[in-house]
């Protein structure tokens, strides 16, 4: 038995047996289900795998792409909804306390309605309180985000639509939910993997567009936050946004011509 809240009820019950909850042995993805489709289905399930994998998880057999599809589909249907933000959340299954007992997983998948319209005036801050690790661990998305919540709270108190996470070399690592590009004429920049930003779908998505694009180029690497201050756009990315322009940071304001050409070529791969 344990104390909830000063209720006295069965632990089994309760999220504090989870190892998600105790340790944050957990990992997620988010993303759309839209025209009655599941966007970038394939992308998200083999990076869900790896991700599993580099977490030391053991992948049941049957836990495959066409099962998975199934039960997120099963889920949409249950909630009566079109235009769906889906959310899986994989976390082992164990007893123990660092050390699991044993690594099998179980699953979560949430829907929630798809409201994101893009905006047209977006601002950017940068929140140095806190810094990420540049490890691997950091391009997977697993439920340990006490930064990002940090940081959201810090956005909201300082009237900024999103902040730059900085990397433990102070470097720009990605904003609070999405990757960042920032672009510098014909040339767009966006932190490398090794940097501490995750590994996000469209963020690969719009690096392969780019590569296919004649007057642009990308390159992936280190990103001094004084660069802000020299770019000519900035944008974010994720699944659920596909592309932001951002049009302020400080007294900067931005275009967003790429944005749009890329957020409309990524439109036509939807």
């Amino acid at each position: 038995m344990i104390n909830f809240n000063t209720i006295i009820e069965n632990q089994e019950n309760n999220l504090a047996s989870n190892r998600a909850f105790l340790y944050a042995d957990a990992l997620f993805d988010t993303l759309v289900f839209k025209n009655n489709e599941i966007i970038f289905s394939e992308a998200h399930y083999f990076r869900l795998l790896a991700s599993m994998r580099q977490l030391r998880m053991e992948i049941p057999h049957y836990f495959t792409q066409e099962f998975w599809e199934k039960e997120i589909l099963k889920t949409i249907q249950s909630n009566k909804l079109d235009d769906t933000r889906v959310r899986t959340t994989i976390f082992r299954e164990s007893d123990g306390l660092y050390t699991p007992k044993k690594n099998t997983i179980q699953f979560v998948i949430q829907t929630s309605p798809l409201n994101y319209i893009t905006k047209q005036k977006y601002s950017l801050g940068i929140y140095k309180d806190n810094y990420l690790n540049t490890s691997s661990l950091n391009t997977i998305k697993t439920t340990n985000r006490i930064q990002n919540v940090l940081a959201s709270i810090y956005a909201k108190e300082n009237e900024f639509d999103t902040c730059i996470l900085l990397n433990h070399k102070k470097q720009i690592a990605e904003v609070i939910h999405a990757n960042i590009f920032i672009v510098f004429g014909t040339q767009i920049k966006t932190p490398a993997l090794t940097e501490g930003c995750i590994n996000g779908i469209v963020r690969n998505k719009v690096i392969d567009l780019i590569t296919k694009i004649p007057d642009l180029n990308v390159v992936e690497g280190e990103i001094s936050p004084y660069e802000l201050q020299q770019a000519t756009e900035v944008f974010i990315t994720n699944s659920v946004i596909g592309i932001q322009p951002v049009t302020h940071y400080k007294k900067k304001v931005y275009d967003k011509k790429v944005a749009e050409l890329l957020q409309e070529r990524l439109q036509s791969l939807i």
